[in-house]
């Protein structure tokens, strides 16, 4: 017999966290999140994302055991500002039972009903800083701190209970050896003197800082045209500042300005954590730190999280710039491979980018969505 109990409590929000550790054992491409990151990212008390948006937490049992949860999300300003009425669905793992599946998205629907929205699209998270889409290509690559995980049958599930394929993500690699350094190099060259255009070197995280807000405002301007757009709140933005810039090599953080000095376009990139979260096995404690702290300065594979360019550069080419930073950058680390964050299918832009590296897509991903009747 199934039963779905929402949950509460610390230990509950704990068993939440921890339930993909015993579903992902011994799986090699799986990467498990930091267990305490995690329920902090869960806390209402610490997380801004819930002054937008709330939350229910669901966890599903069979024989007393857990064999499934979801997160249900209602991001308000989604929904008031933008009228777009969403129910979203996020930290969906199950056994291969699609009643699991079933009776957990039911309990979905259900919110979706009582608030009079329109449609369920999931998985996704709070905002577009959060992990998202259901992997539908490439269980055979290692995943990365920020993407989920998930074996083939969840497509399956999904597809059977009715939900349809609405926005398709790509995940593209390159070798490093690939990008054209003299290129780079000559237009970048151009683009600055024609644009009078700077890109500021800063190599510790206290000049980054003062930098950031600046990059926020930049992040929602250049990606306000998505279809999956929400924009990031100001006490979101001092949130993952706090928890996460200071995390990132000051290096593989790029800002390119005018002549005034104001920002145009930015790059972060990180190394890849991937193999040392595996070995912190969720706890940065006793020894977790050191396996992250070693793949921060000796990681020979990036991964690049977030590109910006304002719209009135965005057909100017001033990437070049930033991937010019980039190959300085990467030349002194010694970088191998690179890897690409989840990226629209339709983000003919951002595909325009990378299209003279060679890039290969290893992996592809999905949300799915179905009306609320």
């Amino acid at each position: 017999m199934i039963t779905i109990q929402e949950i509460h409590t610390k230990k509950e929000m704990k068993q939440f966290v921890t339930f993909p550790f015993s579903l992902y054992k011994d799986n090699p491409y799986w990467v498990p999140p930091i267990i305490k990151d995690e329920l902090q990212g869960f806390d209402k008390n610490k997380n801004p994302v819930f002054e937008q948006a709330e939350a229910r937490f669901f966890l599903a049992f069979k024989n007393r055991k857990i064999v499934g949860r979801v997160c249900a999300i209602i991001n308000w300003t989604e929904v008031k500002q933008q009228g777009i009425k969403k129910m979203r669905f996020g930290w969906f793992d199950t056994i291969d039972d699609i009643d699991v599946s079933r009776m957990l998205l039911h309990r979905v629907k259900e919110i979706g009903l009582k608030n009079k929205l329109d449609f369920i699209e999931g998985p996704v998270g709070f905002s577009n800083l959060d992990k998202v889409g259901v992997l539908t290509e490439g269980f055979d690559h290692i995943g990365t701190m920020i993407t989920w995980y998930n074996h083939p049958y969840y497509k399956n599930h999904l597809e059977k209970l009715g939900y349809k394929k609405e926005k398709e993500f790509l995940e593209n690699k390159f070798k490093f050896k690939n990008v054209d350094a003299k290129y780079h190099d000559r237009i970048s060259t151009l683009l600055k003197k024609r644009y009078q255009l700077n890109a500021l070197q800063l190599y510790r995280t206290k000049d980054i800082m003062p930098y950031v807000d600046e990059m926020f405002a930049l992040f929602n301007k250049s990606y306000a045209k998505l279809s999956s757009f929400v924009p990031i709140s100001k006490k979101q933005q001092d949130y993952f500042k706090k928890k996460h810039i200071s995390f990132i090599n000051p290096e593989y953080i790029k800002f390119v300005t005018d002549k005034d000095g104001k920002m145009i376009a930015f790059g972060i990139v990180m190394p890849s954590f991937s193999r040392a979260l595996q070995k912190a096995k969720g706890s940065l404690f006793p020894f977790g730190i050191f396996h992250l702290l070693k793949a921060r300065k000796h990681s020979k594979e990036v991964t690049f999280y977030l590109i910006g360019v304002d719209p009135a550069y965005q057909n100017k080419g001033v990437t070049a710039i930033i991937f010019d930073e980039y190959t300085k950058t990467f030349t002194k680390k010694g970088i191998i491979d690179c890897i690409r964050t989840p990226e629209l299918i339709d983000n003919t832009a951002i595909h325009q980018i990378w299209r003279n590296f060679d890039p290969v897509t290893h992996k592809k991903r999905s949300t799915y969505k179905i009306d609320i009747v």
